[in-house]
């Protein structure tokens, strides 16, 4: 790969960023050798070696722009007048047809495998081989390497590829709404994750999906809607999954084909080139970076799921192939905020509790198991990097719980973790229908008594007097092991709570009523909500704290849309 340059120019046209395009998968990675090189390639087919397929986006018709991310223009140094600019706006929605060189008019989508909570599945492949499983309707069209920084942009939405198993490759605008606003949010919360570019969408163009009616309890789709569809363009530094390294893994383990080894290999250098170098010495013989990678992932993906459950995040679908070889945040299908804390929250009818709330760190371990397995090929007349990599895959918990402990232990102002303090504080929060980001927010302004524990209170839990008694002793508890003795160190302690507990958390009931006025070509709130989540430690005004710095209505729990959902979209 080339050496990455830095610069610091304003992008302020289509040909200033195509100056900046470095397209380092497509270079130094095996294309599919049965695709096709002008990127017509829309039909669900096996794909048998090559680390991607050439293929180009659909078009959405007629498209309308409706946001970009400021934050993430400003950091690229990308002008905001681009965002609506034609040029800009064509290549984004999907049309690549007119772009001239060194921009390249074919992008490309790559294959994974399928592992769920650490099996392997291979049915959920159209041909029942593991080799039609991949990214369906999320096609790539640009690597770039902007102030010192490679980035790689998706078009979500973006058209039909070969791994699409006969669906229209189409994302609708409801759920471009969910993924544009959570990615970053999540990044102004601190938790890495992939990024939001711009949103646009279709004045013509629609498709059906199932969904439910209104105000209903159903958790299975009930009727057949129709939506406008939507491009919402996704940026990493790279879309490397666990679950690709899987797919390499499984051939090289079966010895699929006679390059299967080799390519295993490649794609192994390939991520570290682009997630891990500077981390990972590239005069390292490969069984020496397997294991360093291996440790660095570990570090990385403990972190990651550490913090989701510090600010309220499930991320719902938790398979390898929604865990970024990387260690960020990716994939934003049946994720959820939390509101009432249950350890159990699911906000995906098909997700099952082994992807819920308090179940991440061990759905994460699953993955990191896979991830470990995917590259003991490489390590077959090793012995010693074998066996390490056998001992990092089994520190795992200990790993896990360590960070767990750290989150929990920031999460409460405390210097040092305390298991009988936490205990009884599950307990209680569950017993009191407790609203976690109302609760440990509250508590950050290091309360006299319970009165303003309280407002997070759902239900006749703040009349309760049993409950209320057990709560002031919590308290009294928590507050001899915090020791703040003066104004000064109260104040100081609140503060950095603050910073660890967020104000304001992108809860589905929010996001409802945001993608309904859209769909009205209202956008209103839509960017409302860009304000407010992406300042989400902030105090803000008393309008912004009452709308969203409350409780979830009582009517809106249970109901199909906003208490669960059956599919992205």
């Amino acid at each position: 790969m080339q050496d990455i340059k830095q610069t610091t120019h304003t992008i302020n046209s289509l040909n200033d960023l195509a100056l900046l395009s470095n397209y380092s998968l497509m270079d130094t990675l095996n294309s599919d050798p049965n695709a096709k090189a002008n990127g017509i390639d829309h039909s669900p087919r096996q794909v048998f070696s090559g680390h991607y397929v050439p293929v180009n986006p659909t078009p959405i018709e007629a498209p309308i722009y409706i946001a970009h991310s400021k934050s993430f223009f400003e950091e690229l140094g990308i002008s905001e007048a681009l965002a609506t600019s034609e040029d800009f706006m064509q290549m984004f929605c999907g049309d690549t047809s007119q772009l001239r060189e060194p921009l390249r008019r074919v992008g490309w989508a790559t294959g994974y495998a399928l592992s769920i909570y650490g099996t392997e599945y291979y049915e959920q492949c159209p041909f029942g081989t593991g080799n039609g499983y991949g990214d369906g309707r999320a096609i790539s069209i640009l690597e770039a390497v902007i102030n010192g920084k490679r980035w790689e942009m998706q078009l979500k939405g973006g058209g039909r590829t070969p791994y699409c198993r006969g669906a229209d490759g189409r994302a609708v605008l409801r759920s471009s709404i969910r993924e544009f606003l959570a990615q970053e949010h999540m990044h102004a919360l601190g938790v890495p994750s992939s990024r939001s570019l711009t949103l646009y969408t279709s004045k013509t163009e629609k498709v059906k999906r199932p969904w439910f009616r209104n105000d209903s309890y159903s958790r299975d789709p009930e009727v057949m809607i129709e939506e406008d569809v939507a491009i919402t363009t996704r940026v990493a530094p790279s879309f490397l999954r666990v679950g690709q390294l899987e797919l390499f893994g499984r051939r090289a383990r079966k010895n699929e084909h006679p390059n299967a080894m080799r390519e295993l290999e490649m794609i192994l250098l390939h991520l570290i080139d682009r997630e891990y170098s500077d981390v990972i010495d590239t005069n390292l013989t490969i069984p020496e970076k397997v294991v360093l990678l291996a440790r660095e992932f570990r570090s990385r993906l403990t972190s990651l799921v550490a913090n989701w459950i510090r600010v309220g995040y499930t991320q719902g679908n938790f398979n390898a192939d929604n865990c970024a070889a990387g260690g960020f945040t990716l994939d934003y299908g049946p994720f959820g905020f939390i509101d009432m804390f249950d350890p159990k929250y699911q906000p995906w009818t098909g997700g099952g509790v082994h992807f819920s709330f308090l179940n991440q760190p061990q759905a994460a371990e699953r993955n990191f198991g896979m991830f470990c397995k995917a590259l003991q090929p490489l390590l077959h007349s090793h012995e010693n990097e074998l066996a390490l990599l056998g001992e990092i895959k089994d520190g795992f918990s200990k790993v896990m719980q360590d960070k767990m402990m750290q989150m929990w232990a920031s999460k409460l102002g405390l210097q040092t973790f305390d298991a009988n303090l936490f205990n009884e504080l599950i307990k209680l929060m569950i017993e009191t229908s407790v609203d976690y980001t109302l609760f440990f927010r509250e508590l950050s302004n290091v309360p006299d008594d319970i009165s303003a524990l309280t407002k997070s209170f759902y239900g006749d839990s703040k009349y309760d007097e049993k409950i209320l008694k057990s709560w002031s002793e919590w308290l009294q508890v928590w507050k001899s092991l915090i020791n703040v003795t003066t104004l000064e160190s109260r104040e100081k302690l609140s503060q950095e709570m603050k910073l660890i507990n967020p104000k304001y958390t992108l809860r589905e009931w929010f996001l409802v009523p945001a993608y309904k006025e859209a769909a009205k070509g209202d956008y209103r709130l839509i960017k409302e909500l860009q304000e407010v989540m992406t300042n989400p430690y902030a105090e803000q005004s008393c309008e912004r704290e009452e709308k969203y710095y409350r409780e979830k209505p009582s009517e809106f729990f249970k109901i199909a849309g906003i208490s669960h959902i059956s599919c992205s979209s």
